[in-house]
């Protein structure tokens, strides 16, 4: 599915998201959007002018997840795996997942080992052996000594 050629079912004016930065949020109101090239312009009720967009740069632009598109089976939306259980092949705990973070590389994902600073584990086969969402679980193949940083 391509969010640009599909925008008018994703972007109809009334469409309802929530952005956040860090521990802000703010409630906005599509008035409309359109494709321009490979990106979509939107406009939202109350933001009026060049300062009122840029104020949103750099925030996630959110939609309720009753209204989220299924996605594909080897697909993870970066807050999906939160609380999820880490552990080897053997089914060691290793720890929970914090979230996903995307990077230019690629997707990390955070687990909460139980020391002071979470550990950042590439998101990549074959890193990750298997997701399991009916179970919320993860199967990690690290290398030696990632999962002691």
């Amino acid at each position: 599915m391509d969010p640009v050629t599909d925008f008018p079912e994703r972007f109809a004016p009334g469409a309802r998201f929530r952005w956040r930065r860090e521990r802000v949020e703010r409630e906005l109101t599509l008035v409309s959007a359109r494709p321009h090239g490979s990106r979509i312009l939107v406009r939202f009720d109350g933001v009026e002018d060049v300062a009122s967009a840029r104020a949103l740069a750099g925030g996630d632009l959110e939609i309720r997840e009753e209204d989220a598109v299924r996605p594909p089976e080897d697909f993870y939306y970066l807050h999906e795996v939160e609380g999820w259980r880490c552990e080897d092949s053997n089914g060691r705990l290793l720890g929970t997942a914090l979230r996903l973070e995307r990077i230019a590389g690629g997707a990390l994902l955070l687990v909460d080992t139980g020391r002071s600073d979470p550990v950042s584990v590439p998101f990549v086969s074959p890193i990750v052996v298997s997701v399991d969402r009916a179970t919320r679980r993860v199967v990690l193949d690290p290398p030696d000594g990632l999962m002691d940083l």
